[in-house]
């Protein structure tokens, strides 16, 4: 008898298969990929846990970008973490890929930003891998056909992003693409998600310059085109998260699509996240609908802000502790060229929620 995904089990399998939940994102499990796999072989692709059948086919004609993936995968549930550490939704059932809880297997904001955000990041990873000549496939992006401006001129290696939004797609959007995996209006907003993240990668290419000159004057700079770091891309993704458009799929003209539930009837726009279904507050523990709760968690006191622990804790309230800190202290330059420290404690006060 052929076995069943463990999280449709655990919540209810018959629903994940009707809304196609149990795929889309579950490649992000390649961040538990052991380092002593080799992925030299086409055969290892077989062993890499939460791929579809297409992208398993992608990774044989591939191989040679796969270590780029799993990187991006682990780099996918830092950039995660780290945007949302100061929320009551902290990213952290990210770590359960492939069995992800509802708040990620459901049409969420959440899992729009975690769509957005994994297509996102491959593409990034990929482009950089290009410059940094880890792969043979690719090498630097084209010299842009416009100049550079006065003082300035072209060079350097530019991220290819054009080759990073072309295979990161091919493997991001595969699950989505693959048949009976669920509703249509789940497809497209998934894939919609997604373009809004290679959407923002686009947005982050900027102009690098690196000076030339007699004793640092700068009289000559050699420019390229090169991404923000992905810590950027991830804080503008989560400015889209905290305006996203709750979307419902009507008729407009001859097919269906993705319009705003609760505005007048217009297409989805290209740059906003948009989702199917409201979220739970995130106060509580509650494993049914996705959410771990916010006992436990540090908040910040003096904070006014989505930390403060007044948010964070729900009016629930917070209990002090003192934390003991040891940090580097009276550091000394020392000619030539070292630096010494000592080490000093101090004490910190923390709060965390009841």
């Amino acid at each position: 008898m052929r076995a069943r995904p463990q999280v449709c089990e655990a919540l209810l399998f018959a629903l994940a298969l009707q809304t196609g939940v149990c795929y889309g994102i579950k490649w992000l499990a390649l961040s538990k990929t052991p380092a002593a796999l080799a992925l030299n072989q086409t055969q290892h692709c077989k062993q890499l846990e939460g791929l579809v059948s297409a992208q398993v086919q992608l990774c044989r004609s591939n191989l040679e970008l796969m270590h780029t993936v799993v990187h991006a995968a682990r780099e996918v549930m830092k950039a995660c973490r780290r945007a949302f550490a100061d929320m009551r939704w902290n990213c952290s059932s990210i770590e359960l890929a492939p069995n992800y809880l509802l708040d990620l297997e459901r049409g969420t904001r959440e899992s729009a930003f975690v769509y957005a955000l994994s297509a996102a990041t491959i593409s990034h990873a990929i482009a950089r891998a290009c410059t940094s000549g880890d792969l043979p496939g690719c090498s630097c992006g084209p010299v842009p056909g416009e100049p550079p401006g006065p003082g300035n001129r072209w060079g350097g290696c530019a991220d290819n992003l054009s080759y990073g939004l072309l295979m990161g797609a091919k493997f991001s959007d595969a699950p989505m693409k693959v048949k009976k995996t669920g509703s249509q209006a789940n497809k497209l907003m998934r894939l919609h998600n997604s373009e809004v993240g290679r959407q923002a990668l686009r947005a982050s290419l900027e102009m690098k310059c690196k000076c030339h000159g007699v004793s640092g004057s700068c009289s000559i700079r050699t420019c390229w085109k090169g991404l923000q770091e992905l810590r950027d891309v991830a804080a503008d993704l989560k400015t889209r998260y905290l305006s996203a458009t709750k979307v419902v799929h009507r008729p407009m003209g001859t097919r269906k699509h993705l319009v705003p539930k609760d505005l007048d009837i217009r297409p989805v726009k290209d740059s906003e996240l948009v989702y199917l279904q409201s979220s739970p507050d995130f106060c509580m523990k509650n494993e049914k609908v996705g959410s771990h709760g916010t006992q436990d968690r540090q908040c910040n006191k003096t904070s006014h802000g989505s930390d403060s622990c007044d948010l964070m804790c729900c009016g629930r309230g917070y209990n002090p502790y003192t934390d003991r800190v040891v940090e580097r202290c009276h550091c000394k330059y020392h000619w030539c060229c070292y630096v010494t420290c000592r080490r000093c404690e101090r004490m910190v006060e923390r709060y965390v929620c009841k």
